[in-house]
């Protein structure tokens, strides 16, 4: 089963969650679990690989002209399934740097792109090669999914 988030014309946005004091104690107490989070102050954080924000402006530039196949991650903050696979296109960014880059769009911000490519729901996920579209994903999939398109475009 693959969760979406589907986009209406005119609709409008549900309110992010309320934030939750204790999920934050949690969340700072995982943090040092974290690739690239230094565990100590005198210990350097591991480099993580680069995920660009793209807007509307610099699509052309960051995507269609790039020398690199690109995969373009299309989401929104409200968009749970979008968080959820949040973390596979990341350790994607990581596992192919240099082969492929990483970018990803959120589509409140920027309607043109999305609306110019099809994306009627998110998460969705659009593999470029010479400025082209060459596979598609759609829906919060298991990570192999994902890991088998970065295959195909490297």
């Amino acid at each position: 089963m693959q969760h979406t988030c589907h986009i209406a014309e005119g609709q409008s946005r549900p309110p992010p969650p309320p934030r939750d004091p204790g999920r934050a104690l949690l969340r700072s107490a995982l943090v040092d679990k974290l690739p690239g989070v230094a565990r100590n102050p005198k210990e350097k954080p591991k480099p993580m690989a680069e995920i660009i924000d793209v807007t509307d402006a610099t699509f052309e530039k960051e995507v269609l002209q790039s020398d690199l196949p690109t995969i373009i991650d299309f989401w929104a903050e409200w968009c749970a399934p979008c968080r959820a696979i949040a973390p596979i296109v990341k350790e994607l960014a990581g596992a192919y740097e240099g082969k492929l880059k990483v970018v990803k769009m959120n589509i409140d911000e920027n309607p043109a792109t999305p609306g110019k490519y099809g994306v009627r729901a998110i998460p969705t996920v659009l593999a470029f090669k010479g400025g082209t579209v060459v596979e598609q994903i759609t829906g919060a999939r298991p990570k192999s999914a994902f890991e088998e398109m970065a295959q195909k475009l490297v």
